[in-house]
C-alpha cells in the first residue's frame, strides 16, 4: 500500500500531515510513505529528514498521487484537488463537509472514501486521534502570546522603585481546549484571570488552573461529547447582558466558544467592545467560524477607537512544527484503525471509522452531511 502527503496548498497553511518520526509508524502497518519535495517544509521538516526515516519523495503532487491507496493532508482538498485523487483510494485531513458540498460531490462521483478528522467521536478511545483538541492546544497557547505581544501593558505585577504595577486581567470566554491552554498561557505570564463557559463541568478545571469562575444566572447548556450545544437567541441575549460587565473590565478578552459545524455564537457586542479601556483588545479565535466578537474579520487587525478585536486565522499554523507534530500522531493513530492484515480496510462497525467516515463506495455516509446535499440544489 502507498500512503501519500502532497505539500499543502491553501494559503497561509505551513503544516503538513505526516513528520518523519511517524513514517516508521505508518511502515509498520503497512504503507510506503510518499511525500511531494517540500511538503513538510513550512513546518521545518525537509526532505532529507523524512528519507532517512524510510520514505520516498516525489517531484510533483502528480506523482505523489499517482500511485497512492491513502492521502493524508492537513486542509481538505479543493474539489480541482480531489478530482486528481485515484479514484477508489482513500483521504484523511480535515474535511468539514458541510463547507463544501461541490467537494463532497466529487469525493462520492469518484468513489474516494474519506475521512475527515473534525468528525472525530469525542470517547475515550479516540482521544490519541483528537486532533481537534490538539490543534486548539496550539490556539490558546498562540491567542495569549498573541494578547501578550499587542497588549501596551505588563501581563504579570512588577513592584519596582518607581512603582507597583498592577497584573493585567484576561477574560477568556469558552473553557475547552483552546480556553483551558489560554487560561494556563495567561496565569503563566502572570495575568489575573476569569473564565466562562456555558458547561457546568467546565467550572472545576477552570478553577484548577487558578482561574476565577464567572457564574451567571443562566441554565446549563451542555451538548453531545462534552461540546456546548446551540443556544437560542433568547439565551444568548441574556448571556450578552449579564457578560457585558466582564468584558468592559477587563484588559484582555479571549473567546474561543465553538459548536462543530456550526455558526459561532457571539458572545461580545459592538457595544461591549466600545466599553473597554483604550488599549486593550479582544482576540477571537472564532474568527473563522463567523466569530464570537461581532467586529471580528478572519485574519484582520480590527481598530475600535482605541480598542483592538484581532480575528484568528488558522493559528495552529503560525506555530507549524508543534502543530504539526501532534496531528500527525493523531493522524498515525487513525491511519492504523483502517488497516486490518496489511490491507486498508475500514471497520464501519468500529463507531470510530464510522463516525469520520464522510464517504464511501459512491455513497455520503455522514448524515448530516448527506442532508445538505438532498436540500442544495445540484
Amino acid at each position: 500500500m502507498q500512503l501519500a502527503v502532497p505539500r499543502e496548498r491553501a494559503v497561509g497553511e505551513r503544516r503538513v500531515a505526516v513528520t518523519p518520526d511517524v513514517v516508521a509508524k505508518l511502515s509498520a502497518v503497512g504503507f510506503e510513505v510518499v511525500l511531494e519535495t517540500q511538503a513538510g517544509a513550512g513546518a521545518l521538516f525537509f526532505d532529507d529528514a523524512y528519507a532517512a526515516k524510510g520514505a520516498s519523495i516525489a517531484e510533483s503532487a502528480e506523482a505523489a498521487l499517482s500511485k497512492a491507496d491513502l492521502v493524508c493532508k492537513v486542509q481538505a482538498p479543493t474539489a480541482t484537488e480531489a478530482r486528481e485523487l485515484r479514484p477508489g483510494s482513500a483521504v484523511v485531513s480535515f474535511l468539514q463537509p458541510g463547507a463544501d458540498l461541490e467537494l463532497v460531490r466529487v469525493l462520492a462521483e469518484r468513489q474516494i472514501t474519506a475521512f475527515s478528522m473534525d468528525l472525530l467521536p469525542r470517547i475515550s478511545r479516540a482521544q490519541s486521534m483528537d486532533a481537534l483538541s490538539s490543534q486548539a492546544t496550539v490556539s490558546g497557547y498562540q491567542a495569549v502570546l498573541v494578547a501578550a505581544t499587542r497588549l501596551p501593558r505588563f501581563f504579570p505585577l512588577f513592584m519596582t522603585a518607581a512603582g507597583t504595577v498592577p497584573p493585567a486581567k484576561v477574560l477568556v470566554l469558552g473553557a475547552g481546549v483552546a480556553g483551558l491552554q489560554a487560561i494556563a498561557t495567561a496565569r503563566r505570564l502572570g495575568a489575573v484571570v476569569r473564565a466562562y463557559d456555558v458547561r457546568p463541568a467546565a467550572r472545576d478545571e477552570v478553577r484548577s488552573l487558578g482561574a476565577t469562575f464567572v457564574e451567571l444566572e443562566l441554565e446549563a447548556q451542555e451538548g453531545e461529547g462534552g461540546y456546548a450545544r446551540e443556544q437560542s437567541e433568547d439565551f444568548l441575549a441574556r448571556q450578552r447582558e449579564l457578560i457585558g460587565k466582564e468584558v468592559a473590565a477587563a484588559d484582555v478578552v479571549i473567546t474561543t466558544a465553538a459548536i462543530p459545524g456550526r455558526k459561532a455564537p457571539v458572545l461580545v457586542t459592538a457595544d461591549m467592545v466600545q466599553a473597554m479601556s483604550p488599549g486593550s483588545l479582544v482576540v477571537d479565535l472564532a474568527a473563522e467560524s463567523g466569530g464570537n466578537c461581532e467586529l471580528s474579520r478572519p485574519g484582520e487587525e480590527v481598530a475600535v477607537g482605541n480598542v483592538l478585536v484581532y480575528g484568528a486565522r488558522n493559528m495552529p499554523s503560525t506555530m507549524a512544527q508543534h502543530a504539526s507534530f501532534l496531528y500527525s500522531r493523531n493522524v498515525a493513530e487513525l491511519v492504523a484503525l483502517l488497516v486490518h492484515d496489511g490491507a486498508l480496510a475500514p471497520d464501519f462497525d468500529d463507531e470510530i471509522v464510522a463516525g469520520t467516515c464522510v464517504t464511501h463506495g459512491g455513497e455520503v455516509r455522514h448524515g448530516p452531511t448527506r442532508a445538505l446535499l438532498e436540500g442544495a440544489p445540484a
